[in-house]
C-alpha cells in the first residue's frame, strides 16, 4: 500500500470516474489488495447513471431483472464499501504526466496533486458538468450563495432559497427544500415543465397552499441579498434570497483528457482488450471512454472491461509477484478483506 504524504497524495490507482464503471473498478481493484481513490465532476457518486437516468428502469444488468441508475449505484457502494476508496467529488482532474521515475502525477481543479502508480478512466462520454449562468460575477458566488446540482440540502435550512430550473431535479429540490427552508421560490423560464408529472402536481399542490412560490422568468443578477429575477413583461423582479440553487442540467465534456497526449479516436481511447490499457503504459481506459474493435456502450461491458484492467495493474503495483486467482466464494483471504469472515463457514 502506499501511504498519503502532507502535500502529496499518494495512492496505487486513481480512478477518474465515478459512475458505475468507476465504482466497479475500485471494488475489483479492492479485491487485489490495490489501494485507490476516485475524483468525479459531479458532486455525487454515479455519474451519467445517476444524473441521466436516475429514476429509469434498467433491464440487462445480469441477475438482477430491474433496477434503476439510482439503485445500481447505491448497489454498487455498498459492494466498495469494505475496501473504502477515498472520494473526491465536485471536482476534476486536469493534468496527467509522467514523473521522471515512472510514477504518474495528476493534478485536480480543487488544488490537489496525485501521484499514482496506475491511472483508470473511466469517464463515460466525458466528465459530466453542470450548466452555468451566464451572469456576471456568479463565479464570485458560487459556493457561498450560488450553488449547482449540491448533494445535500440541509445546509440550507431555515434559509430563503430560489431554485433555479423545470426538470425534475429542479422540481424535487424546490419540493424536498419546502420542508425546511424559511422560504423557496421556484422560478423557470415558462409555465411548463420536462418533468414527471406527479413532481409537477405536487409541485403545484404546494404552490396553492402557500408553500412554494412559483416565479415565471429567468435570473439577471444577483447580489448577496437577493436574486434578480427577468419577468415576460421585460421588468424584473428581486426576491430577497439567501442562496439560489440552479438546476439547469448538464453536459458531458471531454475537457482535458484531450490534452493529456493520449491517442484518441472520434474523442475516445483506444485501448488493447487484453488489459484495457492505452497506448501509455499504466493509464487504463474502462466504460464507454474506451474503443477497440466490436465495441459496446452497455454497463455490463464495463464491468468485463474492469475487471481485466485490475488484474493488469497487478504487475505494475506488485512487480514479480504472482497474484493467483481467488474466488469470492471460497477464499477466506477474499471473505476477510470484505468484511464476511464466516461466509463459508
Amino acid at each position: 500500500m502506499v501511504e498519503p504524504t502532507a502535500d502529496v497524495i499518494h495512492t496505487d490507482a486513481l480512478i477518474i470516474g465515478a459512475g458505475p464503471i468507476g465504482l466497479f473498478q475500485a471494488f475489483q481493484l479492492g479485491l487485489l489488495e490495490i489501494s485507490s481513490h476516485i475524483v468525479d465532476t459531479l458532486p455525487h457518486p454515479g455519474g451519467q447513471c445517476v444524473a441521466l437516468y436516475g429514476d429509469k428502469p434498467i433491464y440487462d444488468i445480469p441477475g438482477t431483472p430491474v433496477t434503476t441508475g439510482r439503485a445500481l449505484v447505491a448497489s454498487l457502494l455498498q459492494q466498495v464499501a469494505p475496501f473504502q476508496p477515498t472520494m473526491h467529488l465536485g471536482e476534476q482532474v486536469t493534468t496527467l504526466a509522467r514523473q521522471d521515475d515512472g510514477l504518474l502525477r495528476l493534478g485536480t481543479t480543487a488544488g490537489k496533486t496525485f501521484v499514482a502508480r496506475t491511472v483508470f478512466i473511466a469517464a463515460g462520454v466525458g466528465a459530466f458538468v453542470p450548466r452555468r449562468l451566464t451572469l456576471a460575477d456568479a463565479e464570485h458566488f458560487e459556493g457561498t450563495r450560488l450553488f449547482y446540482h449540491p448533494e445535500s440540502l440541509t445546509g440550507f435550512a431555515d434559509q430563503a432559497v430560489v431554485v433555479n430550473g423545470g426538470d425534475d431535479t429542479a422540481l424535487s429540490t424546490a419540493i424536498a427544500l419546502s420542508r425546511f427552508a424559511r422560504q423557496v421560490t421556484l422560478m423557470h423560464r415558462r409555465d411548463g415543465f420536462q418533468a414527471d408529472p406527479a413532481l409537477v402536481a405536487e409541485m403545484r399542490d404546494l404552490v396553492a397552499t402557500g408553500r412554494l412560490a412559483f416565479v415565471v422568468g429567468q435570473p439577471t443578477g444577483l447580489d448577496t441579498t437577493h436574486v434578480h429575477v427577468g419577468l415576460p413583461d421585460e421588468s424584473t423582479q428581486s426576491i430577497p434570497a439567501d442562496a439560489l440553487v440552479a438546476c439547469l442540467g448538464i453536459s458531458p465534456r471531454l475537457g482535458p483528457i484531450a490534452d493529456w497526449g493520449l491517442a484518441l479516436q472520434r474523442k475516445q481511447l483506444p485501448v488493447d482488450t487484453e488489459k484495457f490499457q492505452t497506448a501509455e503504459p499504466g493509464i487504463f481506459a474502462v466504460g464507454d471512454i474506451n474503443t477497440y474493435p466490436g465495441k459496446k456502450k452497455l454497463i455490463l461491458c464495463g464491468f468485463h472491461e474492469a475487471t481485466l484492467a485490475a488484474w493488469a495493474a497487478t504487475a505494475i503495483v506488485f512487480p514479480g509477484k504472482a497474484i493467483p486467482l481467488q474466488y469470492t466464494t471460497t477464499s477466506s483471504r477474499l471473505h476477510t478483506l470484505l468484511g464476511v469472515e464466516n461466509a463459508s463457514k
